[in-house]
């Protein structure tokens, strides 16, 4: 709770500064800065060295590239020699609702700021999620900015086209940023969806069910799809003659009579209709993957999970992958056609959004949006397009350009501070010196301290 009081705090001491945010006014005493400190820009990639970043009410106030009068009472923070680059966003996030306490929220939250991530798209929403939403708008709890879903659409909560048209107008008028579309939805329901959601411009994003299919799905225009769902499905010929509800674990089954020559269409319809992408690539290169359970679950990171839930993701993976019908190299042909998909994606289609779908098996929130940027290297996308997809890329899709994504005079002071280089090596972005969200600044110090409290309380759960 010491962490949500000084919080509070230093949001309420931010608010006293009226002056107008521009370049080479006076630097008020409520003001951070960090000092001689080589900031990344996320667009180019180049590097303006040695700057000064003032950070007042939140936002970033001026970035100068000399030393200014410093007035008593402001703080420094020491960034000679390190970098510093935005915030990331985790765009395929999930955010705990009752029963679950609210310690563990608050947990779960801290969890991905302690990794950098300062923008989360919470997937399957609930009531307690606004309230969060607001709370972390208006600074009075330790989070992420958060967007959130609509509870979920899906065949069983949707199953009439009358019953989804008053579930896309009650999701409307509560408030949610948008529809989180699920599995199992008929093809009749879904258009009812389509047409309640156009009319009442509210966005949806998320699962492609099999009755749709990825061509009605990418011409529907979707916000996003996530998982890169319905794609390798779409690669079928259609002289195929298959049952597409046949198709496993998102087109696993259908890998073999995948024709990859059909992935221009797709990623074409993708840019034509303007749908984005959310690959949450480390679940299919560690939940599916043929590597053991119980490895995974021995990592460091797994001590921020309570055991039970361990205990069900050791479960999971070894339902999912401990059959017959899997094999490590049908899964090895099936993640390279994936892997090709979302490179394409990238370079041809709309774009790619960084998300990796945690919690979810073996994705601790915030540590697996590491996994999650190795994948897209492993995709074929550079280091800095990596971290485009997680910074300026959120920014466009939520038409934010500017108010976060971006170390820029004027936006929002979300912020990582890294001993290393990460154009260089992303692995610079791992354990980071320090985190900064709205203007509250997290010292590795205070990382590790609350890291190490949600280990202990996890320990007992």
């Amino acid at each position: 709770m010491r962490y949500f009081f000084l919080f509070v705090m230093l949001c309420l001491s931010c608010t006293t500064s009226q002056e107008p945010e521009t370049s080479n006014r006076e630097i008020s005493a409520s003001s951070t800065i960090i000092s001689q400190v080589n900031v990344i820009n996320v667009r180019d990639g180049s590097i303006d060295e040695g700057r000064f970043v003032v950070i007042d009410s939140g936002k970033i106030s001026q970035i100068l590239e000399n030393e200014p009068p410093l007035p008593e009472g402001v703080k420094l923070i020491n960034g000679n020699g390190k970098y510093l680059m935005p915030g990331l966003a985790e765009m395929h996030a999930h955010i705990p609702s009752p029963p679950q306490t609210d310690a563990y929220i608050e947990e779960t939250l801290f969890l991905y700021l302690s990794n950098g991530v300062t923008t989360i798209r919470g997937m399957l929403g609930h009531p307690v999620h606004l309230e969060l939403r607001e709370k972390a708008k208006n600074n009075e709890i330790l989070s992420p900015r958060i967007y959130t879903s609509s509870p979920s659409f899906n065949g069983n909560t949707v199953k009439t086209p009358e019953e989804a048209r008053q579930k896309v107008v009650s999701s409307k008028e509560a408030g949610y940023d948008f529809l989180k579309l699920h599995p199992g939805i008929q093809l009749e329901v879904f258009n009812e969806i389509v047409e309640a959601a156009n009319e009442l411009d509210i966005p949806f994003a998320g699962h492609v069910s099999v009755d749709v299919g990825i061509r009605r799905a990418l011409e529907s225009e979707y916000a996003s799809i996530d998982h890169v769902d319905g794609f390798l499905e779409g690669l079928v010929p259609e002289e195929t003659d298959v049952q597409p509800d046949e198709n496993g674990f998102f087109g696993y089954n259908f890998t073999k009579l995948a024709d990859t020559t059909n992935i221009g269409e797709l990623v074409a319809m993708s840019k034509d209709r303007q749908v984005w992408v959310v690959p949450t690539q480390s679940l299919f290169d560690r939940w599916f993957s043929p590597e053991s359970a119980d490895a995974l679950a021995a990592a460091p990171e797994m001590k921020y999970m309570p055991r039970s839930t361990l205990e069900k993701w050791v479960e999971s993976k070894k339902q999912l992958t401990s059959v017959a019908e899997y094999s490590a190299e049908q899964w090895e042909e099936f993640n390279a056609i994936r892997k090709a998909m979302i490179h394409r994606l990238h370079e041809e289609g709309q774009g790619l959004l960084l998300g990796s779908d945690a919690p979810q098996v073996f994705n601790v929130p915030g540590f697996s949006i590491h996994h999650e940027l190795s994948g897209m290297l492993q995709s074929g996308l550079t280091t800095l397009e990596a971290i485009q997809i997680g910074t300026v890329n959120p920014a466009l899709f939520f038409d934010r350009e500017g108010e976060f994504g971006e170390v820029l005079e004027g936006a929002s002071a979300d912020l990582i501070l890294l001993s290393a280089n990460p154009l260089e090596s992303l692995e610079a972005i791992k354990n980071p010196d320090g985190v900064m969200v709205r203007g509250f600044w997290l010292s590795r110090d205070d990382i590790d301290s609350r890291l190490e409290e949600i280990a202990q309380n996890n320990q007992e759960r």
